[in-house]
């Protein structure tokens, strides 16, 4: 589904400029002592999977092994899977092909593969064709140290059991290619949701969340290490809900909200993604209470049809929906919005793409994440329902909600010419390394001349001079 389709910019679970992405801690030398082993992993897929892969290189570091950037010379391989992306599964057995030509030639070297795609391809890479020494679930992490044990004995292993209990709210993750400054922290796994099009409760299980006082924890050693923003992340934060076995005490998403912000006023609280069906009003309350919790949701809208939505299973029709963009409106005015868009779902008429196209605009969104639909073995899409648009059509009506949204996006963004904004720098422009960027709370980019005194991980007040449909061009006041 998300297969080679453009996008706004910005931050989503799907970030294609980090697919296949090797991840490695920038402060973490690699070691050179006799004796040390090394292991190289690669990241496809949703932030949950980057996320997954620091946690992974913190269960490895812990029984000594060190990472690397060098593939020769590593002896552990590990690809990290999505199965969400449509052509995933070719990109991964293109990868492990050239795995298996460096096994030939650094003998000892093992290849794992972790993730969403264990389950349904186990058998194949493990046993057919044999490509991969372990093949992992995301629950089963804890369990990588006595699997490649095994596997160096010559044994192929396998654990892709999912769990009800499993968070890793003890581990400390690894924080790859961080910048120091920003940083997720992982609130729950898994999803109850069954989304018709989603392959993610298949692949991650049910829903359980961590326990929030682990949570607040990291998030106050993270402000306490330099960092000045967490992103709290999981397939639906806001259906966060844990509960104290003991006590029966009760924590929802926005009482964890409150618990974050008060960690310190200057670290800035986000959250990613959201439910509509969970986007409660005492939510947003809570966000418009405190001036560190950005004023920004990702609620994906999937379709601007009712009938299309039901078909979707996505538990809401659109005039819902809009009830839940008129709360947004009336607690937090200033709350920017962005959404998830898939054209081309099954039966899908023409008229029911205007809808979609004609909420777009209604619902003012910053930005929005387009696809096009493609169908996902195992889904409840793939057993129900016949991908009858041709594929040609799809394409056609995604490039006319890009056009749509590049509309929206711009006229959204001019609206900020003149204003100003508390902009946390995050570190250089990627176009100039004279500019700065970093976001304000609405979550968009902002990029502005260097200021001597100013630095990474400092606030800025910035005033928005210029604009484009993905970025705001300012200058500190």
């Amino acid at each position: 589904m998300y297969d080679n389709n453009p996008t706004i910019a910005g931050i989503k679970t799907i970030d294609e400029a980090r697919q296949g992405a090797v991840l490695f801690k920038e402060h973490w030398q690699e070691s050179s002592a006799p004796g040390i082993k090394r292991f190289y992993i690669e990241s496809y897929g949703c932030q949950m999977n980057f996320s997954d892969s620091e946690i992974v290189a913190s269960i490895l570091g812990d029984v000594g092994y060190s990472p690397t950037r060098n593939i020769e010379e590593s002896d552990l391989i590990l690809i990290n899977t999505c199965s969400i992306r449509e052509k995933a599964e070719e990109t991964v057995r293109k990868r492990l092909r050239i795995f298996e030509k460096l096994k030939k030639q650094r003998p000892g070297m093992k290849v794992g593969v972790l993730g969403c795609m264990a389950e349904r391809l186990k058998k194949q890479w493990l046993e057919e064709e044999k490509l991969v020494d372990l093949v992992v679930g995301p629950d089963a992490y804890r369990d990588l140290p006595n699997l490649i044990g095994a596997t160096e004995e010559g044994h192929r292993m396998v654990n892709v059991l999912l769990s009800r209990e499993e968070t890793y709210a003890d581990i400390s993750p690894v924080r790859l290619e961080s910048n120091g400054i920003t940083a997720f922290i992982s609130i729950m796994r898994g999803c109850d949701n069954m989304c018709s099009f989603c392959v993610v409760p298949f692949t991650r299980g049910r829903e359980r969340s961590r326990d929030p006082f682990s949570i607040v924890a990291e998030a106050v050693d993270l402000y306490e290490r330099g960092y000045r923003e967490v992103t709290l992340l999981g397939q639906n934060v806001d259906s966060y809900k844990w509960e104290n076995p003991d006590s029966g005490e009760r924590v929802h998403f926005d009482n964890l909200l409150e618990m974050t912000a008060l960690v310190h006023p200057d670290l800035r609280v986000r959250f990613s993604t959201s439910h509509p069906k969970d986007m409660t009003d005492d939510v947003l309350h809570i966000m418009a209470k405190y001036e560190n919790i950005c004023k920004y949701i990702h609620l994906p809208v999937q379709s601007g049809n009712s009938r299309v939505l039901e078909m979707m299973n996505r538990t809401y029709d659109r005039a819902w929906y809009m009830n839940r963009i008129e709360a947004i409106r009336r607690i937090m005015p200033d709350c920017a919005v962005s959404s998830d868009i898939i054209t081309g779902f099954c039966s899908e008429t023409e008229e029911e793409h205007q809808d979609t196209l004609s909420i777009i605009d209604w619902a003012n969104y910053s930005m929005s994440y387009m696809f096009y639909y493609s169908e996902r073995p195992g889904t409840l899409a793939a057993r129900k329902y016949a991908d009858d648009i041709p594929e040609d059509v799809k394409k056609q009506r995604l490039s006319e909600v890009i056009r749509v949204q590049r509309a929206v996006s711009l006229r959204h963004n001019q609206a900020d010419i003149g204003k100003t904004f508390k902009v946390l720098i995050e570190g250089n422009s990627r176009k100039s390394d004279q500019d700065f960027s970093g976001r304000n709370t609405q979550n968009k980019v902002i990029v502005f001349p260097k200021v001597e005194g100013l630095k990474p991980g400092d606030y800025a007040m910035v005033k928005v001079k210029d604009v484009n449909s993905a970025t705001l061009i300012g200058q500190v006041v």
